[in-house]
């Protein structure tokens, strides 16, 4: 079984988006299924039964992380060297359109996977008008093909209230192994807080659309009501830093990171403050609960969800820092309130691993290329795509 995946950023551990995708991959592989896997930004590797293309594509003029992309002649000969039984787009843009083109022409079945609001994005970049028309055409997009995955219920019926008929469940997993509180490192602690009593916590790309303006007044009345208690970090990088250092001086930027690094930060810090409300799901919710560490999220958009399930935080009002600052306070200052999220998160994340999410979805994909069972995983011959130089 061939699947080719047009991914848009393939680049390893990005966001959460492809944080997710390289797992699903992954999990392909090792069930013997050859993946294509098509993007403008691509981390380069080599691995049995694995084919990258890279498609052309322009920077975004608002955020140079994005990019348009543009599906030439030679990305769609490889689509059709590659010959796949399914085809997966993230991406409902011009190259995920023609991908769906080509699945019509060649009744391939094709789904979707749903993982950001992202036309809730447009507001942030004073584009807001353009938001009705996005959902539209996302929507026209989504109708025309056999399945949308959404990663959460919320997730899930926002598509459903929009006329998607198509809109299925694949949830997300989270790697135990390396995020977990035995990570928790006093010698960190002590480099990034000093004698300051707790760590508050933000992780992921700085970038407005995450709504870490709330992240920087929360910090502010920190700063007014709790002077030298609380010690801001933000792991992270994005366009919005330069303005955030400014605007926070006594926060801690660590930069990107990954590995060991970011498994550390998580579990030696004692709260995640998450405002995001354009999540479909929020990886770093669960990141941050498999460590040991306590959230509090947005009552908008995927993390909400999350906590909900979990018990491993608290949800603020969106947009509303006093709130979130009431909130941080309230696990903070509760050890008893603070140890039973941390339990009942532990216990919810019981089981739910990468690979059995993703076993769940794969038995959904072999039915839905048309087959019964896939074989016995065996060796296989990499897929004949072009590697990226």
């Amino acid at each position: 079984m061939r699947i080719a995946i047009y991914a848009g950023i393939f680049k390893k551990d990005q966001d959460g988006a492809t944080k997710t995708i390289y797992r699903l991959i992954h999990s392909l592989l090792l069930a013997g299924i050859q993946v294509g896997v098509w993007g403008f930004s691509i981390t380069p590797q080599k691995r049995r039964g694995l084919g990258l293309v890279t498609v052309p594509s322009l920077p975004l003029f608002f955020y140079r992380d994005y990019r348009v992309a543009f599906p030439s002649g030679r990305v769609m000969k490889s689509l059709k060297d590659f010959a796949p039984d399914l085809i997966h787009i993230t991406v409902p843009d011009l190259v995920g359109a023609a991908f769906h083109r080509f699945a019509k022409i060649n009744r391939i079945p094709t789904y979707a996977t749903y993982h950001t609001r992202f036309p809730a994005y447009l507001k942030y970049y004073r584009m807001g008008f353009l938001t009705r028309l996005a959902w539209k055409t996302a929507v026209r997009f989504y109708r025309g093909i056999e399945a949308v995955y959404a990663p959460t219920e919320m997730a899930a019926q926002e598509l459903r209230s929009r006329g998607l008929t198509n809109v299925k469940i694949w949830s997300r997993g989270v790697d135990q192994d390396r995020y977990r509180p035995s990570f928790r490192s006093p010698e960190l602690r002590g480099r990034l807080a000093g004698d300051r009593r707790f760590i508050i916590l933000y992780s992921g790309r700085l970038v407005w659309f995450k709504d870490i303006h709330i992240f920087a007044q929360v910090y502010d009345l920190y700063q007014a009501y709790a002077p030298g208690e609380v010690q801001f970090v933000l792991a992270g990088d994005g366009p919005a830093r330069r303005t955030l250092e400014k605007r926070m001086p006594d926060a801690v930027f660590t930069g990107y990171l990954n590995g060991q690094d970011l498994s550390e930060v998580y579990a030696s810090s004692d709260l995640l403050l998450f405002p995001s409300v354009t999540e479909s799901f929020g990886n770093v919710v669960h990141e941050a609960l498999a460590s040991g560490v306590p959230a509090v999220v947005a009552d908008q958009g995927g993390c909400q969800e999350i906590i909900e399930k979990s018990g491993g935080g608290l949800v603020a009002r969106s947009g509303d820092a006093d709130d979130f600052f009431s909130k941080c306070r309230s696990l903070l200052e509760d050890p008893r309130l603070y140890s039973e999220k941390k339990r009942s998160a532990r216990n919810y994340l019981k089981g739910r691993s990468w690979e059995s999410v993703n076993e769940e979805l794969i038995k959904d994909l072999v039915q839905l290329g048309g087959r019964s069972a896939l074989p016995a995983p065996v060796p296989l011959r990499p897929p004949a795509l072009p590697e990226r130089r």
